[in-house]
């Protein structure tokens, strides 16, 4: 059973990570970043940066990779949004 859990626990990172790429596809696909909240974006970083941090420290390497994963994705979408914000 703890390993089913610990399965579902990494799938969900993945998951989470996956749901970053449509607002990145539709920022290129527009060439803008009008409606995106970009200071939503910077707290996801910087709680993905924080499960980073704390999977490291606790050894848990789901934890750590999971956060790494979903932090690339938001920090796509972060870059992206800083670099049409104002086009």
């Amino acid at each position: 059973m703890k390993e089913i859990v610990t399965f579902f626990f990494g799938l969900g990172f993945v998951f989470n990570a996956s749901l970053f790429i449509p607002q990145a596809l539709r920022i290129i696909k527009n060439k803008s970043a009008k409606d995106v909240a970009l200071i939503t974006f910077l707290g996801f970083n910087f709680i993905q940066l924080n499960g980073i941090l704390y999977g490291y420290y606790q050894n848990d390497r789901i934890l750590l990779y999971g956060n790494l994963i979903s932090l690339l994705s938001c920090g796509f979408v972060t870059f992206l949004a800083i670099i049409y914000r104002n086009k």
